[in-house]
């Protein structure tokens, strides 16, 4: 398993799509997501409400409304997920990576807040975030 292991007892910021993987299975990321999200391996997590709202669009428009209720339970409630919303440090550090990296705003809004959240890393499924050089940007694959 790739890096994962070095991931153990670190802050990880998660992007959408590694959630996604992790709840809805049938995928390849779902043995690898497993390991890192067991409570042994200590990792503490960190999410903003653009995770959110881009994990219950599908959800929601296809009528599964548990589903949708599943994934705002998870990231609001589960013991060691730091939920962020989002405030006037995040947008400012927000525009500086847009103004750095040509970002859209959600993926700099989503990065900005993985570093006010001090993660040690940050999961995506988003290969076009490796342009980020000031920030560990770890990929579903490298894991």
């Amino acid at each position: 398993m790739g890096i994962i292991k070095s991931l153990y007892g670190k802050k990880i910021f998660l992007d959408t799509a590694p959630l996604i993987y992790y709840i809805e299975d049938g995928n390849a990321y779902v043995l690898p997501l497993s390991e890192l999200f067991d409570g042994k391996n200590r990792c503490r997590f960190a999410a903003s409400v653009i995770t959110l709202s881009e994990v219950l669009v599908m959800p929601l428009r296809e009528g599964k409304t548990e589903l949708a209720a599943q994934y705002e339970n998870i990231l609001t409630h589960t013991s060691n997920i730091d939920f962020y919303e989002i405030n006037v440090a995040i947008a400012k550090e927000s525009a500086r990576l847009r103004a750095k990296y040509t970002l859209k705003t959600p993926d700099a809004i989503q990065l900005a807040t993985a570093r006010y959240s001090c993660a040690d890393y940050f999961l995506t499924n988003d290969y076009k975030l490796k342009v980020v050089k000031d920030m560990r940007i770890v990929t579903l694959d490298e894991l």
